[in-house]
């Protein structure tokens, strides 16, 4: 029987077979934290409409990312292109402002996974108050804060998961995410489907 992440509601995976192995002295994103982040956003293969009206593509990336997304409107792209983008703009947009952020603290796997999720979400890792707290060694304090960062309140389950890897290493991704098509005229995302991306995610230089 499946155990259950009482934090966030979502099934606990179970270890990664094989793989590089993590070294905190050197930290890196791995396929898994890559997968964990792709289960909370999904991946989108054109470009479509958020719930703002931002042009978005692959997983929730924008034009404020550095690659153009508006070229893949009607222009569906396969998984590996969308991941690949992906995981460059994860690595040299978003992880070294989290590796800044955690100061002279080497993070372990689970702490860099839950740490890149919340700021690919939020963009705020350097003005949180809970990675301040938990800079400082006030743990408690710091799980308690990163719950304040749940509006709307649709992102509470997210920060749960995001909590819940960070301070207690519990992973809740399988290694599928959900692929979404883009509904016309509205360019919104619609009818997902559950797909296998942790070994794609392998082969990729991440």
């Amino acid at each position: 029987m499946s155990e259950i992440c009482k934090s966030c509601g979502n099934v606990i995976a179970a270890p990664p077979s094989g793989g590089a192995r993590y070294d905190p002295s050197a930290p890196h994103i791995t396929p898994r934290i890559a997968a964990e982040l792709i289960a909370h956003e999904g991946i989108v293969t054109e470009a479509y409409r958020d719930s703002v009206g931002v042009w978005t593509w692959s997983v929730g990336l924008t034009d404020a990312c550095g690659h153009g997304v508006r070229r893949y409107r009607d222009n569906p792209q396969d998984l590996d292109h969308c991941m690949a983008i992906y995981a460059w703009a994860l690595r040299e947009r978003y992880l070294p402002a989290v590796l800044d952020a955690f100061g002279d603290h080497a993070p372990a796997e689970h702490e860099l996974g839950g740490a890149l999720s919340f700021h690919w979400n939020t963009g705020a890792i350097r003005r949180a108050e809970w990675m301040r707290r938990f800079r400082d060694g006030d743990v408690a304090g710091a799980r308690d804060a990163i719950m304040n960062w749940c509006r709307p309140a649709v992102l509470t389950k997210r920060r749960r998961c995001e909590q819940a890897l960070f301070f207690d290493g519990i992973w809740t991704n399988d290694g599928h995410a959900t692929v979404y098509d883009v509904a016309k005229p509205s360019y919104r995302p619609t009818a997902g489907r559950r797909v296998e991306i942790l070994s794609r995610l392998e082969r990729l230089s991440l």
